[in-house]
This record gives structure tokens, sequence and C-alpha cells, in this order.
């Protein structure tokens, strides 16, 4: 029976009666191949569906997940009305990136890289989760580690040194708080590369990435439904509808969803369920209200892995193309001599039969829209989060050259957590000296409540490499950390158009984060050095500029600083050791450019972050001080329908990410690459349009990923990999199903080779490696009315 605790929604006590707004910073655009004029003013409309605007031109055993909840402090930025949906452009850069920027700019007016995925996107692509997003962005690669559902890799960081942001609210470090993430209730998700501390607040060395969920709409009711089925017997379905009541001013949007996904290994599958609803208001032409409501749960038989193997163990079992390299057990110190994947092990299971990992989480979020004058609108908006998450496994699979069996040994924590957050904006739209000028100043506070009991014993076993007999959990002993976090911060954001085509975009945050944190044994009695508390006060920001020098043709450059927790997560230091922040920064500049009447278009950034006071994991629960951590590289995009039915895109991203100063009692690594960051990162796709009386398409995608390592030492290297996938849909006609204005049915084969691959590498448990799926069919349907 699982221990799972409901959340309850009377323990939530929110920062605030007032209710927020959706963003509603009017961007309206010039017509295409035009060039921009200053932002709109500020409109207090009904908050729509993701609009284009029209273009232009992450103490013991597993304490990783021992840290303290972030409060969230930043919210997304204030999302555009725009009178009518434009055609999205082939990158989709005439959508807003609310986690980019507060003003309401687009992804082409920003001196940012950023890249929105949107609803439609993920339909067509069968992206069933925000991993599977992940990896078909730009540079960024993903792997659904147990112990860190949804971790990412961008730009040389990953883990925490990512924000993961819902609807722009941060919860608390990515490799803490992630779970898997069904995209069925999602209108977009957004990346926003390099340090983005300015928007999204501590944490965001690497970037943010933000899950944005479906909208009201004003206009009439729609409704969609879908359903897929795939050969390892995976399932899912959603319902939505949205659209204007008949009460005057009042749009609604709810969505529910269901899915099971079995996993390839054995007696492994994620089980999610998912409802969202919202209602928008408007009182009158400078009053709207809105609330919305969210519950997500997840339940799975995880999967934690195949473990390294003597290549002289495995003899005619041995594998080539999945790891190579020397390697000693973190875990049991034998030595393993050159290592392989075992055939043997594809399918292999090693967790304990009574495992589970388990979470539930609700959102409640509400808010106003008040315009103030003509070029003054007031927003506001309250929130409420919480979330009950249990892991309770067999993690660490250690294959022993000594006795050739695989050591194991269980963990188990839970986490309860609480938050409650206020963020107010000030859009003010003026002219200085001649200069259409944007500011907006946002203020927020939140305050976050973190219970975490988790084992004190660590019961383990040996079992066969091959059928192991994979028993029970056994005896569990329980102790427990506390956080309690205080944060405000005050920010501001500023556009000036100095001419028609050359913008500067800048702004500063100023952040307060208070940390109360205690830990207590078994018997309930406080450990040395507890509790504690620490105060940080980073102060983070952006200057850049945008010039298109011709219409469509968009230069950008960016100075950009971030902050984060000098360790992995908070709860991997002690109290008596160093609790600075580290600082990141990053000089970026590039160009985007759309042509050839909207059908093509390109983007390339050049960047360099440095990050100093660096922690990191040397392999195992080990920490070091890494002092400092670089990345350089460069990134390209491009996409064009050189004819209507045909469709081209690709991107390739090229990373060079180096530790330094890197030393510690033992050795070095300074020079080494950080865990699972690839150099090369490349996605490639083609699609074909047959505009027959029942419409078909045939489409591949192909991706490329270079050899990563698994830990900072550097010494088993995951290989590189390249993956397809094929499908096929048809879109049938209304006049077959006269109830539904849209029907399509999909069929798709994924990895198409059936190629066996290294996806993901745990650095607190090297001893293991986490394979990618083999080839599964699948179908599905899609219909809207």
């Amino acid at each position: 029976m699982s221990c799972l605790l409901f959340v309850r929604p009377h323990r939530f006590l929110l920062a605030s009666a007032a209710l927020t707004s959706l963003a509603a910073v009017d961007v309206s655009a010039a017509r295409a191949q035009q060039v921009r004029e200053s932002l709109p003013p500020v409109e207090v409309s009904p908050a729509q569906s993701r609009k284009q605007a029209k273009p232009a031109g992450r103490e013991a055993q597993g304490t990783r997940r021992a840290t303290a909840r972030r409060p969230a402090t930043a919210s997304a930025a204030p999302k555009p009305v725009v009178p009518a949906a434009a055609a999205p452009t082939p990158l989709n850069s005439n959508a807003v990136a609310e986690s980019a920027s507060r003003l309401g700019l687009t992804v082409r007016e920003t001196p940012a890289t950023a890249e929105v995925i949107s609803a439609e996107t993920m339909r067509e692509q069968s992206y069933r989760t925000v991993s599977e997003v992940a990896q078909g962005a730009v540079g960024v690669t993903s792997g659904d580690n147990p112990a860190e559902p949804s971790a990412f890799s961008m730009r040389g960081f990953t883990n925490s040194q990512i924000n993961t942001l819902y609807n722009g609210i941060k919860i608390g470090p990515q490799n803490m708080t992630s779970r898997i993430v069904d995209t069925a209730n999602l209108e977009a998700v957004e990346f926003l590369k390099g340090p983005a501390s300015l928007i999204s607040g501590e944490g965001a060395a690497g970037g943010a990435i933000n899950f944005v969920t479906k909208q009201p709409h004003t206009g009439p009711v729609r409704n969609e439904a879908d359903f897929s089925w795939d050969s390892l017997n995976s399932f899912r379905v959603h319902y939505g509808s949205g659209g204007s009541t008949n009460v005057q001013g009042l749009d609604y949007r709810v969505d529910i969803s269901r899915s099971t996904l079995n996993g390839f290994a054995d007696d492994t599958n994620v089980k999610t369920f998912g409802t969202s609803g919202q209602l928008n208001y408007r009182i009158s032409d400078s009053l709207k209200i809105w609330g919305a409501i969210e519950y997500r749960e997840d339940r799975s038989k995880a999967y934690w892995g195949a473990p390294l193997v003597p290549i002289a163990f495995s003899g005619s079992h041995a594998t080539t193309g999945i790891v190579s390299g020397n390697y000693v057990s973190n875990y049991n110190g034998s030595n393993l001599g050159a290592v392989t994947i075992d055939d043997r092990t594809f399918n292999t299971n090693y967790n304990v039969l009574d495992n589970r990992n388990a979470a539930q989480e609700v959102w409640l979020r509400g808010g106003f829209e008040l315009k103030l004058a003509p070029d003054l609108t007031l927003k506001s908006q309250a929130y409420g989060y919480g979330a009950e998450r249990t892991w309770f496994n067999n993690e660490i699979e250690a294959f022993n050259s000594t006795t050739n069996m695989v050591d194991r040994e269980r963990f188990y924590v839970a986490h309860s957590q609480r938050l409650v957050g206020n963020i107010t904006d000030l859009i003010w739209d003026t002219n200085i000296a001649g200069f259409d000028n944007r500011l907006v100043t946002t203020l927020s506070s939140s305050y976050l409540d973190f219970v975490r009991p988790g084992a004190a014993n660590f019961p383990g076993d040996s079992v066969s490499l091959v059928n192991p007999d994979r028993g029970f959990y056994g005896p569990l002993t329980i102790q427990q950390q506390t956080a309690r976090i205080d944060n405000e911060a005050l920010s501001f954001e500023d556009r000036l158009k100095l001419t028609r085509t050359f913008a500067l975009v800048g702004g500063l945050r100023v952040e307060h984060i208070g940390l109360d944190r205690n830990s207590t044994d078994k018997n309930g009695l406080e450990k040395a050095g507890f509790p504690f508390t620490k105060d940080w006060a980073p102060v983070t920001g952006r200057i850049g500029y945008t010039w298109e020098a011709v219409p469509g043709l968009t230069f950008f450059s960016q100075y950009a600083t971030g902050a984060d927790i000098s360790a992995n997560n908070i709860f991997l230091l002690g109290p008596t050791q160093p609790l600075e922040l580290t600082t990141a920064r990053t000089y970026e500049t590039g160009v985007k450019h759309l042509f050839w009447d909207n059908r093509a278009e390109w983007s390339f950034s050049a960047y360099d972050i440095v990050r100093k006071n660096v922690y990191a994991a040397a392999g195992g629960m080990q920490l070091n001080i890494a002092g400092r951590q670089e990345s350089k590289g460069v990134e390209l995009a491009a996409s064009v329908r050189p004819i209507e039915p045909l469709r081209l895109w690709g991107n390739i991203a090229f990373v060079d990410a180096r530790y330094a100063d890197y030393n510690f009692a033992g050795g070095s690594f300074s020079g080494n690459t950080p865990p699972n960051v690839p150099r090369i990162v490349a996605n490639a796709g083609a699609s074909y349009r047959f505009f027959t009386p029942w419409p078909v398409e045939l489409g591949i995608t192909g991706r490329h990923v270079g050899d990563r390592y698994n830990t900072d030492a550097n010494v088993v290297t995951m290989k590189a990999y390249t993956v397809a996938d094929v499908y096929a849909f048809v879109d049938i006609p209304k006049t077959v199903f006269n109830a539904v204005d849209q029907a399509r049915l999909t069929f798709r084969v994924r990895n198409i080779t059936d190629k066996r691959y290294a996806i993901w590498g745990d650095p607190f448990y090297p001893d293991q490696i986490l394979l990618g799926a083999p080839r599964t069919y699948e179908i599905s349907a899609a219909f809207k009315w």
C-alpha cells in the first residue's frame, strides 16, 4: 500500500487576497517584412490562447533529493493580446517567449536565444512528455532519470543549474521538484538559453524551461480529444474544451488527461493523471480577473538503468557502441577494467518488487489586471502550490568483479512541500526625449515550507546479473530534514527604441533569499550544526540590443548574469561548509532572419558562459570544489518550405564545456567535461503532404547526440548515437465524420533502426547507465470540433 500523502487544500495559505493577472501586454506587430515600431499600449482584455505576433522581418546517500525547495519569485512575462493570430513562422519566432522577458517581446525581438515549441508542433511530432519535447529543441538533451524526472542539459549545464518554471513560476531546484509531465494540457514549452536570473531568479545559470498550460480564449467553444496506443501497450487519452460562456465576458478552458507509458525494462511504467481549468472574467474595459486550478499525479515502477559490466565477464554478450572506458566501482571498489553493457541486461529490472515512485501536486492561481491610465497597467497574481512526493526503491546496482554479482542498495525519501507567493507588475508605456519606452517593475515575494523524511538505514544485498531475485525493500528507519525559505525580489526591465530599427533592452533584479534549515536523526535529536540560517542577496541582470538591419533580418547581442546555490543542491552542503552562491555571466551575439515571404527562417548564436564557485559530484555522493565552469558554443537552426507540400528543418549545436581550477586531494578534474554534456547535438526532419481528398503527410525526423561522460572523472564514455522516427498521418474529411471538424489518424515508428544507446548517466550513481527505448510502433487519433 502506498504511503503517499494527499495534498489537503486547507493547508494552503495564500499569501495575498489579490487575484493576479494573466499578462496582457499588447504586442501588436507591424505587417510582415516591415520595420517594427514601438510596442503598442497595454490593453486589458481576456487572456487568449498563445498568440503569434505578426512577423516583422536541478548528508547521506541520495541527498540530492534533499534540497530545499526554492520559492518562486518569477512570473511569466506579460501575455500579449493580439487582435488576430498570425500564421506561425517556420521557427515560430513571432511567438512571445513569456520566460524570456516581461516586456511582451516576441522571440525575434528578444536579445537572447529563446525557442517556443507550440502545441501544434507537439501534436505533429507526437511528443508525449516534456522530455521528448526537449529532445527536439536546439542543443537540449534530456533523460527521465527516476531520481530526477525530466532532467535536462543545455549549453553545458544540467540539473538545478537550469530553472524549470510552471506558467513562469519556479517551485524549487529542477533536480528535486521535477516530475514526468505529460504534454496534453500544454500550450507551449519555452527554452531560454544562458543565465536567466533576471526573469526566473536564483538557479538559472544555464537557462530556464517554462511549461505553459492551455488558456481560455474568447469566441466559440472548441473541443478536442485524442488517443494513442503503442507496441509496449502504452496508452494516452486527453479531452479539452474552451471558449466563451453565456455570461458576457466570461471565458473558460478545461483539460483532463490520463496515460500509462510502459517501459521496455521488465515491470516498469509511468502512470499519469492531470486536470486543469481556468476562468477569465472581463468585468469592464479596464478590469479583468481570473482564477485557475490544476491537479497532477504520477505513479511509476522505476527503471534505474543497466550496470556497467567487465567485458571479460560478459564475453560474447558484451556490446559495442553503448559505453566505453575502464572503471573502478565507486560503490564497492572492485576494478572492472574495460566495461560494457551486457546484452542480457537490456530489459532487466534490478529494482525491488515493492518499489514505488509517486507524486501529487495541486496549483491554485488567481489574479487581476487593472488599467490605471491609458499608459499604465497594474497586474497582481497570487499562487499556492502543494506537493507530496515519494521514492521507495533499490537505487544502486553495482557489479562486483570479486563476486561476479550485482551489489544493490535501497533508498527512501519523501517530500511534503507548500509554497505561496505573490507577483505584482506595473507596466508603464512612455516617451523619453522622443524615444518610445516601456518599463516593467515587478515586486515578488514567496514563502516555502519543505519537510523531507528520508531513510536513516540503507538495506543492501547482492543478486545475479541475469534473472536477478528482485526481493523486497526490507526494514526502514526514518530521519528528517526541514527547510523554510523566504524570498523577496524587486526587478526592473526596460525597452528603449532609439530608432525605428534599433532598441536597447535591459533589466536588473535585486533578490533576498532567507533559509532556515534543520535536520534530526532517527531518534528525533538535532544533528551537529543544526539548526542554522543563511541569507543571500544576489543582484543579477541583462543588457542587450536588437537591430533590424533590413526588414526581417535582426542582429542581437547581450550580456547577462545569473546566480545559484554553489552545490548541486543546498542539502549537499553541511552547515560548516561554504554556502556561497555561484555567479554566472554570458556574452552572446547572433542573428535571426525571416525571409522568402515568411517561408524560410534561420537563426544563429554564439555564446561564452563562465560560472564560478562551483561544487560538483566527483562520482557517488562526494562533493568537490570545481572552482569554475566554462562553456563556449554556437547554435544554428533553420526551417524552410520551398514548396507548399514540403517542409525541411534542422538544427545543430556545438558546445565546449570544461571545468577549470577543479583540484582536490588526490587529483584534478580541470579540463574535464561536466556529465551528460555532448559536444554536438543535431536534429533534422522532412515532411511531404499530399493534397488529396484525404490529405496524407509522410515525415521523418532524425537526432544525433555526441559522446558524453557520466561523471566529472570522464573515465566512462556514453557513446554517440543517432536515432530516427518515421510517421504518416491522414486527415479524414468532415464528410466522413460529420460531428467533428477535424479528424486525424497517425502511425509512427520510434527509433526505426532499433538502436541501443545510453541516454543518460546519473553522476551520483556512476555504476549504472540509463538506456534509451528500443523501436516501438504507435497509432493515434485526434479530433477537433
